[in-house]
C-alpha cells in the first residue's frame, strides 16, 4: 500500500510561504467571510455529478523522463474512461495543449491553466451544495506541507471554481480532498496524520478542525483514523485507507506485510471502523479489499501504490485499477460489483501513476450535479 513518496525535485522556498486564503487562481468568485451562516453539504461521491475535473500536470522535473510518457498516457486513459459516463474537463498547461489533445481525443474538454502536478483531488476545490446553489471550498493547498513546489497548484481551486461558475468558499484550514471521505449523510472519515499536522495546521486540535469542517461540509460526526506521518508525501490520506461505498458501508485497506509501515496502522483502522457508528447511529459494514500479490514487473518499485481502495465513483460506473494479478484483480472487481450493484465496474491499467505512489481517485475531483 505504498503511496506517493517524496518525488519533488525541490522544496518551496523557505521565505515564500503561501498565505492562507490568498489563492489568486484567476477566480472572480466571492470568498465567504467568517460570518457566513449558510448551510452547506458535501455530497457523497456516488451522488450525480455534473462533471469530473482532472489536471494534465505531470512534468519531467517531478516524474522523470522515463516515467513521464506512461503517466501522461494513464491520465488520458482515466479521462477517456470517465468520459464514457459523464463530462470530463481537464486543465492543461498552454504549451502542452496539442500533446494532451492528441492523447485524450475529442471526448474531454481541455482548459489552459498553469500547473505544477496532476493531483486534482488535492489541489482542486471540494464542491459543496446548499442554499439553492453550489460552491467550491478552497482548502489552501500548500504542497502537502511544503514538500513539493506548489505556487501554481495553489491557484487550481480558484481556476476550477471560476470555470464552473460557482462561488469560492474560504477557510483558514489547510487540507486536501484526498484527506476527506464523506457519506453525504453527515459522516466523514479523516486521518489525524494529515490534518492535525504542524506542516498544515499548527496548533489546531480535533475540536478546532471539527468546528471548522462541520458547517462547511454539512457534517454531524467525524470518524478519526490515526494514519501515519512522514511515510508518504500526503502524510497518510484517507482515500488510501478507507472509502464510503454508501451510507453505512466502508471499504477499507489492510496491509498484510508485517514489515510494512502500514501494517499496524491498517489493523488499528479496521478495529476503529468496525466498532464505529455513523452520524445516523448505524454500525458500519466494513469490506476489505486485499492488495495484489504481484504487479507487472516493468513498473514495480518501492513507491508503487498496489491497492484497490483508490477507485473513483462516477455516474453509472466505478473506475478501478487492475495490476496484472488475476486473483486479486478479479476479487476486487467482484467485491466492487457487490458494493455498487447499480454501477458498471471498469478496471484500467494505471501502472505509471501507481509507480509514483498515486491512484485514480487522486487524479480526479467530482463536481456534483446542480
Amino acid at each position: 500500500m505504498l503511496r506517493r513518496q517524496f518525488l519533488q525535485s525541490s522544496l518551496a522556498a523557505a521565505g515564500g510561504l503561501f498565505a492562507i486564503g490568498c489563492s489568486d487562481g484567476g477566480s472572480s468568485s466571492d470568498v465567504a467571510d467568517d460570518a457566513d451562516t449558510r448551510e452547506w453539504r458535501m455530497p457523497d461521491e456516488g451522488e450525480p455529478h455534473a462533471r469530473t475535473w482532472m489536471a494534465f500536470g505531470a512534468s519531467e522535473e517531478i516524474w522523470g523522463a522515463e516515467l513521464l510518457p506512461e503517466v501522461q498516457r494513464n491520465l488520458a486513459t482515466i479521462a477517456q474512461t470517465i468520459a464514457q459516463f459523464e463530462p470530463v474537463t481537464m486543465l492543461v498547461r498552454p504549451e502542452e495543449m496539442d500533446l494532451a489533445r492528441g492523447l485524450v481525443g475529442p471526448s474531454v474538454e481541455l482548459v489552459a491553466a498553469p500547473l505544477d502536478d496532476l493531483w486534482m483531488r488535492d489541489t482542486g476545490p471540494v464542491f459543496v451544495e446548499g442554499n439553492g446553489t453550489k460552491a467550491g471550498v478552497d482548502f489552501n493547498f500548500n504542497g502537502w506541507g511544503e514538500k513539493q513546489d506548489f505556487d501554481r497548484d495553489a491557484g487550481v481551486a480558484g481556476i476550477v471554481t471560476a470555470q464552473a461558475g460557482v462561488e469560492t468558499l474560504g477557510t483558514d484550514l489547510v487540507l486536501e480532498g484526498g484527506g476527506i471521505e464523506v457519506d453525504g449523510e453527515g459522516t466523514a472519515i479523516i486521518t489525524e496524520s494529515c490534518v492535525l499536522n504542524d506542516n498544515r495546521n499548527p496548533g489546531w486540535s480535533k475540536a478546532d478542525v471539527e468546528a471548522e469542517l462541520m458547517p462547511l461540509l454539512g457534517l454531524d460526526k467525524i470518524i478519526w483514523l490515526p494514519g501515519i506521518k512522514g511515510k508518504d508525501i500526503t502524510d497518510g490520506h484517507t482515500d488510501f485507507y478507507a472509502r464510503f461505498a454508501g451510507p453505512g458501508v466502508v471499504v477499507a485497506g489492510y496491509d498484510p506485510d508485517p514489515e510494512s509501515f502500514d501494517h499496524d496502522v491498517t489493523i488499528r483502522h479496521l478495529d476503529i471502523l468496525k466498532s464505529a457508528t455513523d452520524a445516523q447511529g448505524r454500525t458500519l459494514e466494513v469490506a476489505v479489499l486485499d492488495a495484489p500479490g504481484t504487479v507487472r514487473p516493468e513498473f514495480e518499485s518501492d513507491d508503487f501504490a498496489a491497492g484497490y481502495i483508490n477507485f473513483y465513483v462516477c455516474n453509472g460506473a466505478v473506475i478501478a485499477p487492475e495490476f496484472g494479478d488475476p486473483d486479486t484483480d478479479g476479487a476486487a472487481r467482484a467485491e466492487l460489483e457487490r458494493l455498487f450493484p447499480d454501477r458498471r465496474v471498469v478496471q484500467i491499467n494505471i501502472d505509471g501513476i501507481a509507480a509514483g505512489g498515486g491512484g485514480i481517485h487522486c487524479t480526479t475531483q467530482q463536481e456534483p450535479a446542480a
